[in-house]
């Protein structure tokens, strides 16, 4: 019994050691505080994938009664220790985000038109800004055929997941 104490004691410490690791990445003045802008980023460095109404929830948590445009350690740390030891916001598995792709592929050619999907990006569901669609594009379009070969791109875009 006391060794499944200190077992869990020990993964709270290490999740608290990776929270404020990735906190103090963004807490340029090193006073505990990061602007809030910068509270998604350091979600997803933390392998949380939050949509944008998840992480404007989480945001409305975490901050002051009276909001400061900044996010103070000691409020982050309880709600981010809670989402991570609850494995909550996890990345969409490989094969579910190759489905999406197949889907918006009806001719089954194995890749997509640069038209194609920022038409699909930024008109339906949750639409894509002009700088997320770009820098998705950068990461995802073949230079040489300007072309997004999906199959590859999602083998690029997703983690292992160890469960």
């Amino acid at each position: 019994m006391a060794e499944d104490k200190e077992s869990a004691e020990a993964i709270v410490s290490e999740v608290h050691k990776k929270i404020r690791a990735a906190f103090d990445v963004f807490d340029h003045e090193f006073n505990k505080t990061v602007d809030v802008r910068e509270i998604g980023t350091i979600i997803r460095s933390l392998g949380c994938f939050p949509n944008e109404g998840e992480l404007h929830d989480a945001i409305a948590e975490i901050e002051e009664e009276e909001p400061t445009g900044y996010i103070r350690f000691e409020k982050f740390l309880p709600t981010m220790t809670k989402v991570l030891m609850e494995r909550k916001f996890r990345p969409i598995p490989e094969d579910l985000m190759l489905q999406a792709f197949e889907v918006l592929d009806k001719q089954k050619k194995g890749h997509l038109e640069l038209e194609e999907l920022t038409k699909y990006m930024t008109q339906e569901g949750e639409p894509f800004t002009q700088e997320e669609m770009e820098e998705m594009l950068s990461a995802a379009m073949d230079p040489d055929k300007n072309l997004i070969f999906y199959k590859d791109f999602v083998s690029m875009m997703t983690v292992d997941d160890p469960r």
